[in-house]
């Protein structure tokens, strides 16, 4: 059984054993400024998954100067004589920093510090990403550490005080109704419900609370100022219920971690798991959100990965062995040709049937799940065709909070597909109507959804009714 670590870890190893040449003292650049320089050319070079040009990675660097000293400084008259590659790496690592740093010495003192950023830090950053833009490939590029936090954000998620929740601002009532209840959360353990809609929060109408605000992101922030606070202080929630009042639930607010995973029970014992994210905690996540369905009798399961831009490859892997009990899952082909096949890991739960969402947004490793789904058999894939990106990309960390993204390898669906800007085609065609407003896992609103719970009943009506036991001898 193969595994991989996550990317961000992978990335952590490659940079302590890249092919680096070694950096030169340089007039103008810091040593950090030197050695970030030299590796984002040498990690460039040595692992993007196509032969590099290096004199379209000199020449880019260069390019980006320009350009960013005219356009975001501002400056008038900027010239940068034109480099040309050498024989080797390392003369073109020593030519590279000479570029930049005959730009810093030039120019660096009259750019103005941004975010805390200096003038040479800019021109470094730009210089960088000038490199990596040189292979003109979408998604090798250069992250500022502003950048990079966020990436690691988005996939990893946050943490705050609040009450495990996921809700919806109703048009009409301007009620909260609860989309999702974060397992074993504040909310969960409270009893409440998906559906339920929260009226009042501690005893103040929310349609008071809302009260003047007519943008969504502005009713949100309300929501949000009033929802969260430090762990263990308390918050009443009035809920209403089948059109009923209930009395006001105390709710303990608790550390909640942003989760990729959220999950409940559709009509006709119909689990639902949408995904927002391949993180890192995705697969614990969705190993909870399954077994509590389990638990409440799903018969099927809907796999939502709409609008899902991917995350960790192994997270891909892991989420795959949840439905698909044995064999390969996916095939990675390095540069050298070198293919690596990761199996699945032998901890799937039951058979069941199982739909999987998907739409142009679905990419990266959400489309490695689909594609193993959908060639292992275990399932159908439901919606439109997918994105398209058959290419996995290694994060390489800098020590200031910068990294650069080079894609390094490409994989292939365990039929051998390349869907690299091709996509992969649902077994089930279900397009939106343009311009239609959803809500994701919601049968009365979500079409979608409808076409896969009707694959799924019509699966269900197939399958042998359950065996009746026996009454006990007394």
């Amino acid at each position: 059984m193969n595994r991989l670590v996550p990317l961000a870890t992978a990335a952590l190893l490659a940079l302590a054993t890249a092919r680096v040449p070694a950096a030169v003292p340089t007039v103008g650049l810091s040593p950090q400024q030197t050695e970030e320089l030299v590796s984002t050319y040498a990690h460039l070079t040595g692992d993007f998954y196509k032969t590099v040009d290096r004199s379209a990675a000199l020449e880019g660097a260069r390019t980006a100067m320009l350009t960013y000293l005219t356009k975001q400084a501002h400056l008038s008259n900027v010239k940068l004589p034109a480099v040309h590659a050498g024989a080797n790496d390392t003369e073109n690592a020593e030519a590279l920093q000479h570029e930049v740093s005959d730009a810093v010495v030039a120019y660096g003192a009259k750019v103005k510090p941004v975010d805390s950023i200096s003038g040479p830090q800019q021109i470094t950053y730009a210089a960088m990403a000038g490199v990596l833009n040189s292979v003109k490939d979408r998604y090798t590029v250069f992250l500022s550490p502003k950048e990079y936090a966020a990436l690691n954000e988005g996939l990893d998620g946050t943490s705050f005080g609040g009450v495990g929740i996921s809700y919806t601002i109703d048009d009409k009532t301007k009620n909260l109704v609860v989309e999702n209840v974060i397992l074993d959360g504040p909310s969960d353990k409270a009893g409440l419900q998906s559906g339920d809609e929260i009226v009042a929060i501690d005893g103040k109408p929310v349609t008071t609370i809302l009260s003047g605000a007519t943008q969504l992101e502005v009713q949100q922030k309300k929501v949000t100022d009033v929802l969260r606070g430090e762990p263990g202080t308390k918050v009443a929630l009035t809920i209403l219920r089948d059109g009923k009042t209930l009395a006001p639930v105390t709710i303990t607010r608790a550390e909640i971690h942003q989760p990729s995973v959220l999950s409940k029970m559709l009509p006709g014992d119909v689990g639902y798991v949408q995904l927002a994210v391949f993180g890192a905690t995705t697969a614990d996540e969705l190993n909870t959100a399954l077994k509590r369905l389990d638990s409440e009798g799903a018969k099927a399961y809907v796999l939502d990965l709409r609008y899902n831009g991917g995350g960790y490859l192994n997270a891909a892997v892991d989420v795959s062995s949840k439905f698909i009990s044995s064999g390969p899952i996916v095939s990675v082909q390095s540069r050298a040709g070198t293919d690596t096949e990761y199996d699945a890991e032998n901890d799937a739960i039951a058979p069941r049937p199982l739909a999987v969402l998907v739409n142009q947004y679905t990419a990266s490793a959400s489309e490695i799940t689909a594609g193993a789904i959908q060639d292992s058999g275990v399932g159908e894939l439901v919606g439109t065709k997918t994105f398209g990106k058959g290419v996995v990309q290694t994060i390489f960390p800098m020590r200031d909070g910068s990294a650069v993204k080079i894609t390094t390898a490409r994989y292939f669906t365990p039929k051998g597909r390349d869907i690299n800007a091709i996509g992969i085609q649902p077994d089930i065609a279900s397009a939106l109507p343009k311009d239609e407003k959803i809500r994701p896992g919601d049968p009365k609103q979500d079409p979608q959804l409808v076409a896969a719970l009707n694959y799924l009943n019509g699966r269900l009506a197939q399958l042998p009714p359950a065996p009746v036991a026996s009454p006990a001898n007394q």
